[in-house]
């Protein structure tokens, strides 16, 4: 069975877009195959946690229907699913390598890290340990008896070529000189992410690893890990990481990475997940709008590309604006009323969608175009004092308008214009700044007409 899974660090405030990505391509792919996505809590740094983020995580990934068959939240067949509560599982199986030698203890102080550090930086070489704990296990083991603080260790082999297949990138080679000897056990006790990793795919019976190219470089030495516990390896895929147009990487400081900011700001998780597939990959018949059961159906992890795809918010914006364009009015005035939270009437929400439909790319953006419907302007973008007059004639003008329709308020309005010798211009749009505050708005009669005569005439009265 395909067993796919994401392993979140609940040390940020939700899901990272770049990580709500790599999500949707791990549950595309078991969906395919009709097989498992889990979803497991890293949580091993625990200086880093924040309070409330494994749960914000979850519920970002629901609300973005990327339905998970096992987590911390609903159990499954190899609970726990969070790693601060499976330290005994991954102490067992680090004694187990220290028994082989394929790892081992060491007491080295911060102070002799650093400068060993800087001493083989000085010399152009790679910052890594020099295994001086290596020879002399039984001193370090009486140290450790003592109380002195230690780490588990990797036990790298020297000059061996380590290689591997990732369904993306093809072979990968790397000599094991280049790797360093990943500390496995901390010094509180807590496993590194490479051990734990392992062990966790392993036994949760993963079948395809999927993550993001910045793990490639570490997939070696997890590589010697299975093989030190005598392990069969699963399939590696590593996707490119998502980069701003210029290439840069996307950051907390420059960009909206998490996930829930998007669906706050009105965007579509249908709309986010189809812009997110576009990421390194391309449907089969060149569409750019699809479904994601069609994604599931045409979806191949080998036609991933490696190069990091460009994540464009003017991009993803248009797509959003499709969507809402695609969807039915009622079914739009739900997804609005539910954005809104039920703050506006039902009834002229159904009424105005056809007004701004058009014009939206974002549910947000519907505040912007309607909040006149709902309360009168507080500022304007035109000066309406040397408008008094004028106003004054339109309110006596719509006052005499006996069937409140856009066609007869147009036709009374042009009569207007034409008799005062206004160019129409000017003139509908001192009327519509007067109605809306703005500039620039939904179409004016039909808005006017859903504002009713009286709001109408009040709305000029008061700035006359």
């Amino acid at each position: 069975m395909v067993r796919t899974r994401i392993a979140p660090s609940p040390t940020g405030e939700d899901i990272h877009i770049g990580n709500l990505y790599t999500a949707l391509i791990n549950w595309a792919w078991a969906k395919k195959h009709q097989g498992k996505f889990i979803i497991r809590i890293e949580d091993t740094d625990q200086e880093r946690l924040i309070k409330g983020s494994e749960e914000k995580i979850l519920q970002t990934i629901k609300e973005y229907g990327l339905n998970y068959d096992e987590s911390t939240d609903i159990g499954g067949l190899y609970q726990p699913y969070r790693q601060s509560e499976r330290l005994p599982i991954y102490k067992k199986y680090a004694d187990e390598l220290i028994k082989k030698k394929a790892a081992y203890f060491c007491t080295c102080s911060k102070e002799r890290l650093l400068e060993l550090r800087e001493i083989r930086q000085k010399q152009k070489k790679i910052p890594k340990y020099d295994k001086h704990c290596l020879s002399r296990q039984k001193e370090v083991q009486a140290e450790i008896k003592k109380g002195k603080p230690f780490v588990v260790r990797l036990n790298i082999p020297e000059a061996k070529e380590i290689k591997f297949k990732d369904l993306i990138r093809g072979e990968v080679k790397i000599m094991s000189d280049n790797l360093d000897d990943q500390v496995l056990i901390k010094s509180d006790g807590f496993p590194t992410y490479h051990l734990a990793v392992v062990v966790d795919d392993y036994l949760m019976k993963i079948s395809h690893v999927i993550r993001a190219e910045e793990w490639l470089a570490s997939t070696p030495k997890h590589i010697l890990l299975y093989k030190a516990l005598g392990w069969p390896q699963p399939v590696f895929a590593h996707v490119p990481i998502l980069r701003n147009p210029d290439r840069s990487k996307l950051s907390k400081r420059k960009n909206p990475v998490w996930a829930s900011w998007y669906l706050d700001q009105g965007y579509l998780p249908e709309a986010i997940l189809n812009y997110l597939a576009l990421m390194g990959w391309s449907h089969p018949e060149q569409k750019e709008i699809f479904s994601l059961d069609e994604f599931v159906k045409v979806f191949d992890l080998k036609d991933i590309k490696s190069v990091g795809p460009a994540f464009d918010q003017v991009k993803l914006e248009w797509m959003n604006g499709q969507y809402i364009r695609q969807m039915k009015n009622e079914k739009l005035k739900i997804k609005i009323l539910e954005f809104t939270e039920n703050k506006y009437p039902e009834n002229i929400v159904g009424k105005t969608i056809p007004l701004v439909k058009e014009r939206m790319k974002k549910l947000s953006d519907y505040i912007f175009l309607c909040e006149f419907f709902f309360q009168k302007p507080e500022k304007y973008d035109l000066d309406l004092l040397s408008k008094k007059e004028l106003l004054g004639k339109m309110r006596d003008s719509l006052e005499k308008v006996t069937e409140w329709k856009s066609d007869k308020i147009g036709e009374k309005m042009q009569e207007l214009a034409k008799k005062e010798g206004v160019k129409t211009g000017d003139f509908f749009m001192t009327l519509r700044v007067a109605m809306t505050g703005k500039k620039i708005s939904p179409p004016l009669n039909e808005s006017m007409e859903i504002l009713g005569k009286e709001e109408c005439l009040e709305r000029i009265k008061n700035l006359t």
